[in-house]
């Protein structure tokens, strides 16, 4: 099924809007320019095209103008009345560039000049005109459907002068002339949309944000293939109609993304398939404490987190990641979910979720995943939908881990002592001495109470003793003990999921706000 829509093509350096036409299939997203081409008989010359008018008694050329060198800008043939001589010749778009009048080249006159010229140019007036493909939208022409004939008017007022030709020049004939119309051998012209870009979404990512700030353009975006090529600004006339097609080309985007998983795991064993992947943006200090984003693309794949600076592509790629994080000893976390006064999603939504102050940003839909020493990664996605995506597929991805690997063991100490300690999916934790292997404690999961840690290597496990009904405190030094704490998070987690699995959905932040839109 393919998506069709008219939207401006935003130029940041002229600031100019031009009117483009989208068309969004299954894999590619294209836009279209308009043009006007020759359909039959001999054309000269492909850009230029030359024409005679006979100006008419009533309705002198038929057609008005706009824009001048003043505005920066060619004067365009802003309107074609029905049936007049500009029409009947069949060759004069709207969106028609004056080029040269009776021989005289006006690309520079103003206005003014322009209309003076055509205005005592006598009875025949030839005119050599060029499609302007880039009319800026502030020039305000109707988008035409195919034919000069339906080209009526602009419909829309401009802030540039509108001058209309229909009246009668200085005309010395006072006879009526013969209308103007095309030849028999003469080329015949249509207005049509082409195709000027082709941006295939297999890997390919949108960015509602300027340019690594976290400055949101206001109903606009852009996309970038999978090789860098950018649709450049997509500018939309409503909210919705920019949220309807940021979604569109979201949703194709995730079913390539799917495509691409389901190829890949085809190669891969069955403990080392790929769960999710996609673009993120990931926010970096920048040296002056200001706040800068990347794009990065994730992968759940086995037994790891990767993050890449561009996707894997083939099987190699995948031990050239920039970081590689084994799953059990990473922490999922959303930080943020509200929306900006911007009616992207028309909702007004209250979670009441905790706001870690230190990552306070611009930008909603944000993530992080803590990983060893303390460090974590800081992710932000373009929708609310994306999030919940990525809430459920670090839970399976999380749990499938626990459940393939079944135990995890860590070095530790106490006292001088070189202890082993392990997380056991099926026994709890359990401490041994590493030398001896003889076993000093073990206890289940859900004997674990509660604990404390310094921060830095120290750790205080606070256990119930069954028997005795008190409370053991257990305490141990890891050299990595952010790492610890998370597997021990991801075992009673995967535990609690493989009870209550229900529980673990009703824990979700994510969905909870999909099912709530």
């Amino acid at each position: 099924q393919t998506k069709t829509s008219i939207a401006l093509l935003y130029d940041e350096v002229s600031e100019n809007a031009y009117d483009i036409r989208l068309k969004l299939t299954k894999e590619v997203l294209t836009i279209q320019k308009q043009d006007v081409i020759c359909v039959s008989g001999s054309d000269h010359s492909a850009n230029h095209r030359t024409v005679t008018l006979r100006r008419q008694p009533v309705g002198g050329l038929g057609l008005s103008i706009k824009g001048g060198a003043e505005h920066k800008v060619p004067v365009v043939i802003s309107k074609i009345f029905k049936d007049q001589a500009a029409d009947q010749t069949g060759m004069l778009f709207i969106g028609d560039a004056i080029i040269q009048v009776n021989g005289i080249n006006v690309e520079s006159a103003t206005h003014e000049e322009v209309v003076h010229l055509l205005r005592n140019a006598g009875d025949e007036v030839t005119i050599t005109v060029q499609y302007l493909r880039e009319a800026p939208s502030f020039l305000k022409l109707p988008l035409g459907s195919p034919g000069p004939s339906s080209d009526h008017s602009s419909g829309a007022s401009s802030p540039l002068f509108d001058s209309g030709l229909h009246l009668n020049g200085n005309s010395t004939n006072t006879a009526p002339s013969s209308p103007s119309s095309p030849i028999a051998n003469e080329p015949k012209y249509e207005k049509r949309w082409l195709d000027t870009l082709s941006v295939p979404l297999s890997m390919a990512r949108i960015s509602r944000y300027k340019a690594g700030t976290d400055k949101l353009r206001s109903n606009a975006f852009e996309v970038l293939a999978l090789d860098g090529v950018s649709t450049g600004i997509l500018q939309f006339y409503t909210a919705q109609e920019s949220a309807d097609w940021l979604r569109a080309i979201s949703t194709n985007i995730s079913d390539l993304t799917l495509q691409n998983m389901k190829m890949a795991n085809k190669c891969c064993s069955p403990s080392d398939q790929v769960i999710h992947m996609g673009w993120v943006n990931e926010r970096l200090e920048g040296t002056d404490s200001s706040q800068l984003y990347k794009f990065k693309f994730l992968a759940l794949k086995g037994s790891s987190f990767y993050i890449f600076s561009t996707p894997p592509v083939s099987t190699l790629d995948w031990v050239r990641a920039e970081k590689i994080y084994n799953l059990c000893e990473v922490l999922f976390k959303i930080h943020k979910l509200w929306l900006a006064d911007d009616c992207w999603l028309q909702a007004n939504l209250y979670l009441g979720i905790h706001q870690d102050f230190d990552h306070e940003d611009q930008r909603p839909y944000c993530f992080s995943v803590m990983v060893g020493h303390g460090k974590s990664h800081y992710f932000n996605v373009e929708l609310g939908s994306e999030l919940a995506v990525w809430e459920k597929s670090f839970q399976r991805a999380i749990f499938l881990e626990v459940q393939r690997t079944g135990s995890k063991t860590y070095m530790c100490s106490w006292q001088g002592d070189t202890l082993c300690f392990t997380v056991d999916f099926a026994l709890g934790f359990t401490c041994f001495d590493s030398k001896t292997k003889n076993v000093l404690w073990r206890f289940k999961f859900s004997q674990l109470k509660g604990s404390s840690d310094d921060g830095k290597t120290r750790v205080k496990l606070l256990f119930l003793n069954l028997d005795t009904k008190q409370i053991e405190t257990k305490e141990l030094e890891f050299q990595d003990l952010t790492a610890v704490l998370h597997c021990i998070h991801s075992f009673i987690a995967a535990k609690v999921a493989s009870v209550d699995p229900v529980f673990i959905d009703s824990q979700s932040i994510a969905r909870k706000y999909m099912y709530s839109n």
